[in-house]
């Protein structure tokens, strides 16, 4: 589970952070990262399901200095652990693997939809409203699942409304989202990623068959959007020229398009899921933020440091480098653990103690200033400061009611289901 006392420590020769299971156990992943960054911070760690093997980055420091440093560290060789062969990257490829003037084109697109100030104007005020109905929604039942009530049905609302889909489509938004991004869980997809069979889909994104509903789905929309002048991010993708003048390609709006249904949800609702469930186990915080709101505010970049919704990134070295002494060559798999660098205890003394008083926390949970940072980070931000803001002041008691199931995936960090007990206030 998401740790609340120091991990139970993991032998160097026992640490694999390519087997999936470890990830869904008991102590998950923690204990691990703690052992590399103490003995072997920046680790070769083997594959036994044909990969030839990554650098494990999982100090802070090291992180920052591969994330920042994208002409060594590039993306364009693909940002998870699979390898894409080189004839398949073209039609994979999406603004994740793409760099340099290109990447910034392409974020060009839709970037000043996510300004704060843009999203302040034009969401905060839906965005309460919508939260305010999700969570009275939720309420009206004693027990319920809070992953299914509350953090999986709000960002998908949300990416609704930036999309301009209607609301009855959303259980399907959802449903991909949970396939493509939880492609290891066999709860989530009937071709999970590290099943041989999933070869036979290795032309797609995420190994998936699914990806071709999506794609679909959005081509619909943008033939239909095409030429208007609607201000929703599938009219942008449609009407808009990159600032580099080479439009977007039908393959180029897929993956666009097919990335914002995953990013635009995904990683918002684990956050909230895991911020909500640290609070439980650790009420202390829980009673701070009820008896001071403000530090709802204040401590959002303590809570995002704890959620860590994304465990890793991957970049791949364009030439002999040398990282934290190890010798790292051109062509070698470079992966930056996001997760382990935000309970790096050089950087946040206690890493293992939520703190919502902590200063100065400067979390790598959307990527920390790299080309790469999070388009969504700050409406991610505003969605979950607003469901605390919303839900907390009404709780009496919240506790949990059963088991919490997290999702077999060393990609993303989150859950799939915890049902609650509430009393409300």
């Amino acid at each position: 589970m998401h740790m609340t006392t120091e991990p139970i420590s993991v032998p160097l020769d026992q640490v694999d952070l390519a087997d999936v299971d470890r990830f869904a156990a008991d102590g998950g992943p923690w204990g691990m990262f703690d052992t590399l960054r103490r003995e072997d911070p920046v680790h070769w760690n083997e594959e036994t399901d044909g990969g030839n093997g990554f650098w494990a980055v999982t100090r802070y420091n090291d992180i920052w200095d591969v994330q920042k440093d994208s002409d060594t560290f590039t993306s364009t060789e693909f940002v998870n652990l699979e390898e894409v062969a080189p004839e398949l990257r073209d039609a994979r490829r999406s603004i994740l693997e793409t760099d340099g003037p290109r990447h910034q084109a392409l974020r060009g697109l839709i970037q000043r939809e996510f300004s704060p100030r843009n999203l302040m104007k034009n969401y905060e005020a839906f965005l309460r409203e919508l939260t305010k109905q999700t969570i009275d929604a939720a309420l009206e039942k004693d027990e319920f699942d809070f992953i299914e009530e509350v953090s999986a049905d709000l960002p998908i609302q949300v990416l609704a409304r930036l999309l301009d889909v209607p609301r009855s489509d959303t259980p399907q938004l959802i449903a991909w989202g949970n396939e493509l991004v939880a492609n290891t869980d066999p709860d989530f997809t009937d071709h999970p990623l590290d099943a041989p069979e999933s070869a036979e889909f290795a032309h797609l994104p995420f190994r998936s068959p699914t990806i071709q509903d999506v794609w679909d789905y959005g081509r619909k929309l943008r033939d239909e959007r095409k030429g208007g002048s609607g201000t929703d991010l599938v009219s942008m993708l449609a009407n808009k020229m990159p600032t580099d003048g080479i439009p977007l390609s039908d393959l180029d709006f897929d993956n666009y398009f097919s990335l914002l249904v995953i990013a635009g949800n995904e990683t918002t609702r684990h956050a909230i899921s895991n911020i909500t469930y640290a609070l439980i186990n650790q009420p202390d915080q829980m009673a701070s933020l009820q008896a001071d709101p403000s530090l709802i505010g204040s401590g959002l970049e303590e809570l995002l440091r704890w959620a860590s919704p994304v465990y890793h990134f991957r970049r791949t070295a364009t030439r002999d480098v040398e990282l934290a002494g190890k010798q790292i060559k051109a062509g070698d798999k470079v992966v930056t653990w996001f997760a382990s660098g935000n309970r790096d205890s050089e950087i946040f003394p206690e890493p293992y103690k939520l703190d919502v008083t902590r200063k100065n926390v400067d979390n790598m949970t959307f990527g920390k200033g790299s080309p790469h940072l999070c388009l969504g980070n700050n409406l991610a931000r505003l969605e979950i400061r607003i469901v605390l803001e919303e839900l907390l002041p009404r709780l009496k008691t919240i506790e949990l009611a059963g088991e919490a199931k997290r999702i077999r995936s060393n990609f993303v960090n989150g859950m799939k289901s915890f049902p609650v007990r509430v009393t409300l206030k």
